[in-house]
């Protein structure tokens, strides 16, 4: 809930910045390790949106995947392992201390409105 309501602030001040009125759609860029849970945002978003001037606008969400470097060689790779708690190196097979490039950000990407 506190994300979506982060996320409806935000595009308020969009709207009034551009002179717009109604929103139309949104994307929201999210990377795998924030955890969002789509589902549970785009309920929150839709209920915390009800008759307001965002009303039945699309709430787009694409996920970023991870993305990091060795500790050890330095190699930036995208883990493959379902489980990111396991990270093996495809250069050197270190499997921990990397330094997380993408996947940690979320961000409104898009706005259409009226």
């Amino acid at each position: 809930m506190a994300i979506a309501s982060s996320l409806i602030e935000i595009i308020k001040e969009e709207l009034a910045k551009h002179g717009a009125t109604r929103l139309v759609s949104a994307r929201v860029c999210h990377g795998k390790l924030t955890n969002i849970v789509p589902e549970a945002l785009r309920f929150a978003f839709e209920v915390q949106t009800q008759e307001t001037s965002m009303a039945g606008a699309e709430l787009e969400l694409k996920e970023i995947s991870v993305t990091v470097a060795c500790g050890g060689c330095g190699t930036q790779f995208t883990p493959e392992h379902p489980d990111l708690f396991y990270m093996p190196c495809p250069s050197c097979g270190r499997e921990f201390a990397h330094e997380v490039l993408s996947g940690k950000e979320i961000y409104l990407d898009h706005l259409e409105a009226e």
